[in-house]
């Protein structure tokens, strides 16, 4: 054995026993773990040595050692051993996913809630296009005489609809009339091109009181837009992370950034990678810096991906969870598949 295999034995041994305990490692425990064949006075000139290059912590009064967010980076990427899922377990999670001709935003609510109860951890799941989705359908749907439903679908097979108040009578021309224009002017669109100048655009050569009958409606057409453009997104299990001891003090963080769709669409969007880990200070928000991102990423079809994801404390338990996140991302990016294909859309 060199010396660096010994000490990623030892590194292994510090992050493994950490994680379960959550108490400073020893150089007694490390030795013992290595049946006794290398001194403990060695294993301490490793530790000491692993400390100077930042891979593990001495913030206690004890001798133990804690790994660093740099040590956990390097036993996820060259000691990590995956624990696998058993049968039963997997039946288990299969039974999560029991569901027949499910709703896509349903779905992915429930994988994410399924997931957090399954984990203990706060999870988060989403769509993410490839590229902009188009109008496929835009109709408004009388109800009562001054308000209307204004129904969008995209070509992602995401669908969206608003109650949009109106201060007119809303009458049977009305309603053929925008018919008709959204038909000319907005069926067919990228959801990028239907910007409030090209709405508003469009309200100019109406003229009269038509300009202000549907400038409200436009203005409830571009909310929806930017809603489907930025992906569904659903949280959960935040809650599961308020006893956590490791999150006392970036806690309130947490739950604020839990709470900032756009942040999190950025996130959870960086790259296309079918899994990605970033530990701590990796973490491109400063609310994620003493947390972790486990995040599975699947496609569906040819214009976007599924993604689920666990969120919770740098010292978790990386080789048994990331597989179950990978477990569930591929179960969930298969029955979205599978939605989709037989509704005949392409997301």
């Amino acid at each position: 054995m060199t010396v660096e295999e010994r000490r990623l034995l030892t590194l292994t041994a510090v992050v493994e026993r950490y994680i379960d305990t959550g108490e400073p490692v020893g150089s007694k425990y490390v030795a013992e773990r290595m049946n006794n064949a290398v001194s403990s006075a060695t294993i301490r000139n490793d530790m000491a040595a692993l400390e100077t290059r930042g891979l593990l912590d001495h913030r206690h009064t004890s001798s133990g050692r804690v790994p660093s967010h740099a040590g956990y980076r390097t036993y996820v990427n060259r000691a990590m051993r995956l624990v696998p899922i058993g049968p039963q377990e997997r039946s288990r999670i299969d039974a999560l996913f029991n569901v027949r001709d499910a709703d896509p935003d349903r779905l992915l609510a429930d994988a994410a809630q399924s997931l957090a109860d399954h984990t203990g951890l706060a999870a988060v799941t989403a769509t993410v296009l490839r590229k902009t989705a188009t109008v496929r359908s835009l109709d408004i749907v009388p109800a009562g005489q001054s308000a209307v439903v204004i129904l969008l679908i995209a070509s992602s097979g995401v669908i969206r609809n608003k109650v949009c108040r109106v201060d007119f009578t809303v009458s049977e021309p009305i309603v053929r009339f925008f018919k008709e224009l959204a038909a000319a002017q907005l069926v067919g669109k990228s959801l990028d091109e239907i910007t409030t100048s090209y709405l508003t655009s469009l309200t100019v050569p109406l003229g009269g009181e038509y300009t202000r009958l549907f400038l409200p409606i436009f203005t409830a057409i571009y909310e929806l837009v930017r809603e489907i453009n930025g992906g569904q997104l659903n949280v959960r299990g935040t809650t599961n992370l308020l006893g956590c001891p490791d999150l006392t003090k970036t806690q309130n963080d947490l739950l604020r950034f839990f709470e900032d769709r756009a942040q999190m669409q950025r996130i959870m969007a960086l790259d296309e990678v079918p899994m990605r880990v970033t530990i701590g200070r990796e973490n491109a928000a400063a609310p994620l810096e003493e947390a972790s991102l486990l995040l599975s990423r699947c496609p569906i079809g040819s214009n976007a991906w599924s993604l689920i994801g666990l969120i919770g404390p740098v010292r978790m338990d990386y080789a048994r969870l990331l597989p179950r996140v990978e477990y569930f991302g591929r179960t969930l990016g298969k029955l979205l598949g599978e939605i989709y294909t037989e509704e005949g859309k392409e997301p």
